[in-house]
């Protein structure tokens, strides 16, 4: 069985934040020592990578689960806990992450474009961080925050130079194999290749000399960009290519002539995707060791084709080669690299919204909000002062208000309820 997969599902975790510790000083000859708790250590983060040594999302499929270290608690005189270990996940240059609904969140399409799939849980304060001159001996501390968790859907989308399209059969996995040092399988009957295959292909020798990657792309059929035969699964790796290669099979033996073949393939490329037809593309008579010679002067002579190879005996590999890597070369020149990686970060949120559910109990859903309740002694008084507090202060109080809450109504933050009382 191949170890190349393109689409599979990981499934992330950063750390929980660490608790804050409600801590006194207690020393010999220190009469009502002050509070000394630590504060918990934060979560760790899950960060995706995009790395060009990896090629596959094989790794996935059995083993999708990737975790951040929870934070460490905090302890009593003032000792903080330690940062919960953040992990870099490489995945191939070219994944796309999609949420479960299909939508898009982010493309890693460049060598070390890093996101921040999963942000770990930020660590409770300790009491120490509740002094004031209100609150001399605060009892409470905050609970560390539950980190980030999600399922999100990966699908690579093969970042080649140059991409081989043919017919079933055509001839891209023996030309592939002659160009680079690449190994496919290779067998007389169609669909040989069900996965794509890459090589390196170098032109030149000695320190002058230029690679390109070529990408050998399952045949393609007529229908393929309404998903026939495995179309889209074939497709979807064209779309990132600088260069077409579109290779015809000119042999005596073919069902289908070279130009019924090139028609097909070009009304295929443009129904999937417009833009693939302005890409530069060169089109390639191949096996001419066992075609017409007419058929395949007449081919040269219309320019239909621009040149013939045969992966067999080697006639116009050096030249398609070295035309290839014209075109690339032209290709890269275009495009303006960034100067540094690519650094997509999820803003944290600070927003709140309220809901009211279907029994009527109005609920108040945003990190923000949900961390002010968070203590570790919600049940003292000094602790609801603070939480009314903090919660006026961000405006819940009148966002409440808004949403038609009265005197009486319950209202529940995480784990929190309280009946609502209008104190204005």
């Amino acid at each position: 069985m191949s170890s190349f997969v393109d689409r599979a599902q990981i499934h992330v975790k950063a750390g929980d934040g660490g608790a804050g510790c409600v801590s006194f000083r207690r020393e010999a000859h220190v009469d009502k020592g002050g509070p000394d708790g630590g504060d918990g250590g934060n979560g760790g983060d899950v960060w995706l990578r995009a790395s060009n040594d990896v090629t596959s999302l094989f790794v996935f499929r059995d083993f999708p689960h990737r975790s951040g270290k929870n934070g460490a608690h905090g302890a009593g005189k003032k000792k903080h806990g330690m940062t919960g270990k953040g992990i870099f996940v490489e995945v191939p240059v070219g994944t796309v992450v999609k949420d479960l609904n299909g939508d898009v969140v982010v493309d890693l399409d460049k060598e070390g474009a890093l996101w921040l799939a999963a942000k770990g849980g930020q660590g409770g304060r300790g009491n120490t961080r509740f002094l004031s001159n209100f609150k001399r001996a605060p009892g409470f501390a905050e609970q560390g925050e539950v980190g980030e968790e999600f399922w999100f859907n990966l699908e690579l989308k093969l970042a080649a130079d140059v991409a081989i399209i043919g017919f079933p059969n055509v001839g891209k996995s023996t030309l592939i194999s002659v160009l680079s040092a690449a190994k496919p399988k290779i067998g007389d009957y169609p669909f040989t290749t069900l996965v794509p295959n890459l090589g390196v292909v170098r032109v030149g020798g000695g320190q002058d000399f230029s690679e390109f990657i070529v990408a050998d792309i399952p045949g393609l059929i007529e229908g393929a960009s309404e998903g026939k035969g495995l179309g889209h699964e074939f497709l979807r790796h064209v779309e990132r290519a600088r260069v077409l290669l579109v290779l015809l099979d000119s042999s005596t033996t073919s069902p289908v002539s070279p130009e019924a073949q090139l028609d097909i393939l070009i009304r295929e490329l443009g129904a999937y995707m417009e833009d693939l037809l302005s890409r530069p593309r060169l089109i390639v008579a191949s096996k001419v060791d066992s075609a017409d010679p007419d058929t395949v002067a007449v081919l040269v002579g219309q320019k239909l084709v621009s040149m013939s190879v045969s992966s067999t005996t080697g006639e116009g590999i050096k030249e398609l080669a070295a035309e290839l890597e014209q075109l690339v070369r032209a290709a890269k020149l275009e495009v303006v690299a960034p100067t540094e990686d690519i650094v997509i970060h999820r803003p944290e949120s600070r927003s709140f919204r309220v809901d009211k559910d279907p029994d009527g109990v109005y609920r108040v859903v945003g990190r923000a909000v949900e961390r002010i309740v968070s203590l570790s002694n919600i049940t003292s008084p000094e602790a609801i002062d603070y939480i009314q507090f903090r919660l006026k202060k961000l405006g819940v109080d009148k966002a409440l208000r808004r949403s038609g809450v009265r005197d009486g109504d319950e209202v529940r933050i995480a784990d929190f309820s309280f009946d609502y009382r209008d104190n204005t």
